[in-house]
């Protein structure tokens, strides 16, 4: 303009650069020009001659530009949205009240987004106002996440249209018994999911053993789940995770499980910088998330027990559950001989997440976790005035990380590539206090696995994920005793290749789910092809009624066997092994369920029945501690039952109650009788609460009522060649139990 009438402007940079506007007509005057730009941004022209015209800004603010960021249906604050001036690194970030200043720098447009929200693009005159104005943000709706019923027993535990159910402690109401969101204590009152001996060690999701359960944290395969040998859960249970169980019809992209997939995940998105310590009667933990850029976050934990130095009321109650009839506490009853024993006991466990955000496609996770459980005890014996000292320790340790790159390429394709490495190993040294007899055992994991996943938007009703996994592990058992001499070394390592696919479909209504999935696994030392087909189906009968149908077909190379009931002090008696199709055959399994849901004012009723067949199972996987303790056979379990749930909210109370039912029985063809009860059956069960949950008060109240488990009970007192004759196994039935 000023080439065109032969005049200079003079003007302050600062004062006119965040200005944009379409130019005017070149065949204005010059005046004309100039009124135009007056009206259009409130810039001032003083012509001081006939060649110099002087601009400035009168109504510049004396405020940088700011606004408030809301949610367009709640009309909530929106915290951590990030605002940036493209082509530029000038950003910031909005406060817990959705308050936002930027410096007034550039012309440039001003992109706001958040990881829940669409972006909004804003020119900078639509912040140049005196009141900072409020910009409304849509939710980004994802089809997968769509809620079959969004409280289930309680606030943070919801239910999928997939089937799955879903868990976030940090959200976390309250349920009977528990003081805090520990996860396997919390699974375990959905229906079908118990532990026989009540521990998160031992947790049994529809007849089957703890080791058919896939524990998976960030990705990572874990082969430990609990502290004090099954008394608290490895995870610290004041970090944020998100769990997701699948009982069946568990997505293709999970294998190496008959039972459930159990996967958690602490990945945080939050920018926030948060922490917290808390101590109790056994141990001490804190956990923080500390926001290391604008675009990355460190999330650390640590807890550590008090075990070892301070000998708690609650220590001690759990000493004598744990260490009852073990190394630990069983001594010679000889009077004559005077003998102690000292246990110190501790445990640990860490871990570190880095997540960042590069650009806005794709985002970076590092998660590495460590889990620690020692015991040692120190016995000696004085008899004729010499004492004799031996040491014995049990070392349980866990060792495991994972990286992840997640890129979502646009909207319609994005893929994830996620890699790790878990080790797992326990290990102990029994001296004998009675002799010199010294023995060595230990049982090693190395698990390594990478995967690809790829997921495609083929339409509005339609989305396709494929990919790839590859899967090494190598499982090593070593036992050694000087007297008799013995030494035993076993080493097994695995590959298994899987290509993967998955057909979801959902139409825009959103009252009909389905998925179909397939898995073809090739286990290359076997040279074996096991295919895995998985389906997923909701259908909303009506806006009341919903109907599900959920199946699945998979397999397990590696599960953990009992060689002796004294193993490992007694303690910690289970070993990891792998299948070698042989006498250790690879574990199938075929499951099927169908579900009712009925849903009005308020009122869940909940109706799932369920089949269950596994084969390939060994008989020392089972515990047994009859007949067939020594005995080394194979077969198969087959379930069939029922669950039920009646849950009704009011005001701000929650109430439920429910009821399980299984028939659950062995079938070991070479053994006599070859069909008896399971070990783990619990034919009935009852589980009942009220809840009551306003701001900061959470009450609780509730009761557990379950059938005892199947035992064996000695055929009148007979003995046979020095071994106790039994009834047929599982014959009889343990007290009923209440809690």
């Amino acid at each position: 303009m000023g080439k065109q009438h032969k005049v200079n402007f003079n003007y302050i940079e600062d004062e006119i650069a965040f200005f944009k506007l379409i130019p005017p007509y070149k065949k204005l005057t010059l005046v004309e020009k100039m009124d135009y730009i007056t009206e259009k941004t409130k810039l001032e022209f003083k012509i001081v001659t006939a060649t110099y015209i002087s601009v400035s800004n009168n109504k510049k603010l004396d405020k940088p530009l700011c606004g408030y960021i809301f949610d367009s249906e709640n009309n909530q604050p929106i915290s951590f949205a990030t605002i940036h001036i493209k082509g530029t690194s000038i950003s910031t970030m909005s406060n817990e009240k959705g308050y936002f200043e930027l410096k007034q720098e550039a012309s440039n447009e001003i992109e706001i987004s958040h990881i829940n929200y669409e972006k909004t693009v804003l020119e900078p005159l639509d912040l140049y106002q005196e009141k900072c104005p409020t910009i409304k943000l849509k939710i980004v709706h994802y089809q997968l996440d769509e809620v079959q019923t969004e409280v289930y027993l309680t606030k943070g535990i919801s239910k999928k249209t997939n089937g799955t159910f879903e868990i976030k402690p940090k959200k976390f109401g309250l349920l009977p018994g528990l003081t805090e969101p520990d996860v396997f204590q919390t699974m375990q009152q959905l229906p079908g999911i118990t532990s026989v001996d009540e521990t998160v060690s031992n947790i049994n999701v529809r007849g089957g053993t703890h080791d058919q359960n896939l524990f998976l944290w960030n990705g990572i395969r874990l082969f430990q789940t609990g502290h004090f040998y099954g008394l608290i859960s490895v995870l610290n249970p004041n970090l944020a995770q998100k769990i997701s169980i699948s009982k069946n019809g568990s997505s293709a992209f999970f294998s190496e499980s008959i039972s459930s997939v159990i996967d958690i995940s602490t990945i945080s998105k939050l920018k926030d910088t948060t922490s917290s310590f808390g101590v109790n009667m056994i141990n001490f933990d804190f956990n923080t998330t500390l926001t290391t850029s604008k675009n990355s976050s460190l999330q650390l934990s640590a807890r550590r027990s008090l075990t070892d130095v301070v000998s708690s009321p609650t220590y001690r109650s759990y000493y004598n559950r744990i260490f009852q009839n073990t190394m630990a506490t069983n001594l010679s009853g000889n009077q004559d001989v005077k003998y102690s024993s000292d246990v110190s006991f501790y445990f640990y466990d860490a871990t570190a997440t880095f997540n960042q955000k590069i650009k806005e496609k794709t985002n970076v996770a590092l998660s590495l976790i460590t889990i620690s459980n020692q015991l040692d005890v120190d016995q000696n014996k004085t008899e004729n005035n010499t004492t004799i000292y031996r040491d014995n320790s049990l070392k349980q340790r866990s060792i495991a990380g994972s990286f992840s790159v997640d890129t979502k390429w646009n909207k319609t394709n994005s893929s994830k590539i996620i890699a790790y490495g878990s080790f797992y190993k326990v290990n102990s040294e029994s001296q004998s206090l009675e002799g010199t007899q010294i023995s060595n055992q230990e049982n090693k994991v190395l698990d390594t696995n990478i995967l690809i996943r790829n997921s495609h938007v083929l339409n509005e009703n339609f989305t396709f994920n494929n990919g790839y996994q590859f899967n090494e592990i190598g499982i090593q058992n070593f036992d050694t005793v000087n007297s008799p001499q013995f030494s035993r070394t076993l080493k097994d390592v695995l590959h298994n290749h899987a290509i993967i696919g998955e057909l979801n479909y959902e139409p825009e209504k959103r009252n009909f789910y389905a998925s179909f999935g397939i898995r073809q696994n090739y286990f290359s030392q076997f040279n074996r092809f096991i295919t895995e087909p998985r389906l997923q189906f909701n259908y909303h009968i009506s806006n009341t009624f919903q109907l599900e149908l959920l199946a699945e077909a998979k397999n397990q190379t590696s599960s953990q066997i009992i060689d002796l009931q004294k193993d490992f002090l007694g303690i910690e008696k289970r070993r990891w092994m792998l299948s070698n199709n042989q006498d250790f055959p690879i574990i199938k399994s075929n499951q099927a369920s169908l579900g009712f849901t009925f849903k009005k004012k308020n009122w869940l009723i909940t109706l799932d029945n369920f089949y269950k067949n596994a084969t390939g199972i060994t008989s020392q996987s089972q515990n047994f501690q009859n007949q067939l303790e020594f005995v080394k056979t194979n077969g198969n379990y087959t379930i069939w039952g029922s669950e039920i749930l009646i849950q009704k909210q009011f005001n701000r109370f929650i109430s439920w109650a429910t009821y399980t039912y299984t028939n659950n029985n062995y079938s070991f063809e070479d053994y006599n009788p070859s069909k008896f009860s399971n070990n783990f059956e619990n034919k009935h069960q009852v589980n009942f609460g009220l809840i009551y949950d306003y701001k900061n008060l959470k009450i609780a109240l509730g009761g557990h009522w379950f059938t005892g488990k199947p035992t064996t009970l000695p055929l009148n007192n007979t003995i046979s060649n020095g071994a106790i004759v039994f009834e047929s196994p599982n014959s009889s039935r343990l007290m009923i139990i209440y809690n």
